[in-house]
């Protein structure tokens, strides 16, 4: 893959993976978001404001150092997002961790919980320690590309500062996610609309109703003009999002584009590159018919050149629509950057 490459023709692969069959393959873990460290069953017995979190692993790590893929996952659909790629990625593309945030999928639904873009980070963080990672590939989609921002953020303070302790990324992929506060723009039907008083209302029917939920996500504008979701793609979705009743998840947390322009610089992903200066390499993906973060791809080969950019076709949800592509990219970038191999042949 070259800079500036524009992704090709989608196989006819439309097999889908069920949100029965992802969930079946991860596992609920205890974690506490005070402390941010995953606990042992002991500790979390023991532990009043301890939440189970959903987390699938993928592969096996061979040796202590082995560079992992790290896939963090988009809204509204959070890990379940990934399901259609991850079946298309080689086996021995691994270890990669598929991280759940507290409010989506598998993942416990605490009311009055502070969501943020700052404690998405931080069960990330507590992710690595508990796995051991030590260095890794990060893959981004939708909304998590902030957290990776913070992530890489609290990478350079800790290079700073001298302390070498933390995970090492080195290498990111962000796709259709907010990399500039100043052009992240979203349509009405979208997060503003799910902010709103009505939003919440509308999400409280769709937790009841797939059908509501249907309306909502082809009037959100997440697919292409001319991609047409079938009804058990919608249903699946559906499943995954009103898991343990998530749809109020939706409303309580859309407010990471607001959030996004109270830190915009910290989230910059030019500040962030020039700090960096070449040390992680940076794949930034974008989709010709996405209403939602379009205007992210020319601003940033505008503002960050040493960024590798990839177009794929379709709108928003290229989870959905060309999964495939989003998966050959994948398979195209960890292998450059060690995943599946040792950390100390890559330094």
């Amino acid at each position: 893959m070259s800079k500036n490459e524009t992704a090709g023709v989608p196989r006819p692969d439309r097999v889908l993976v069920t949100a029965a069959e992802w969930f079946a393959g991860g596992h609920r873990i205890p974690y506490d978001p005070g402390s941010a460290r995953v606990l042992t069953e002991q500790e979390a017995a023991a532990t009043p404001d301890a939440l189970r979190v959903f987390e699938r692993v993928a592969g096996a790590a061979q040796q202590p150092d082995t560079v992992w893929l790290t896939m963090l996952p988009g809204f509204p659909d959070g890990s379940y997002g990934w399901a259609q790629v991850d079946r298309m990625l080689a086996d021995d593309l691994g270890p990669r961790l598929y991280a759940e945030p507290v409010g989506q999928g598998d993942s416990d639904k605490p009311r009055d919980y502070p969501y943020s873009t700052v404690e998405r980070a931080d069960l990330v963080e507590a992710l690595w320690r508990h796995h051991g990672v030590r260095r890794t590939v990060v893959v981004t989609f939708d909304y998590t590309s902030l957290a990776l921002l913070e992530l890489l953020r609290r990478q350079l303070e800790r290079a700073a500062s001298g302390d070498t302790a933390g995970p090492v990324i080195t290498a990111a992929f962000m796709v259709n996610g907010g990399l500039f506060a100043d052009v992240n723009k979203h349509p009405w039907q979208g997060t503003p609309l799910l902010r709103t008083p009505l939003g919440a209302l509308g999400m409280r029917r769709a937790q009841r109703s797939p059908r509501v939920f249907a309306t909502s996500m082809k009037q959100a504008r997440l697919y292409s003009r001319g991609y047409r979701p079938t009804p058990e793609e919608l249903t699946e979705m559906w499943s995954a999002v009103t898991r343990r009743d998530g749809a109020a998840f939706l409303h309580n947390a859309a407010g990471f584009v607001s959030e996004h322009r109270r830190h915009a610089q910290r989230w910059d992903l030019a500040a962030v590159a020039r700090e960096l200066d070449g040390a992680v390499a940076l794949y930034v993906g974008g989709s010709d018919e996405d209403a939602y973060e379009h205007r992210q791809i020319p601003a940033t080969r505008e503002r960050v050149p040493q960024a590798e950019v990839l177009t794929f076709p379709g709108g928003h949800l290229t989870t959905s629509e060309h999964p495939d592509l989003l998966a050959a990219a994948i398979r195209d970038i960890a292998p450059r950057h060690g995943v599946g191999t040792p950390a100390t042949t890559h330094t």
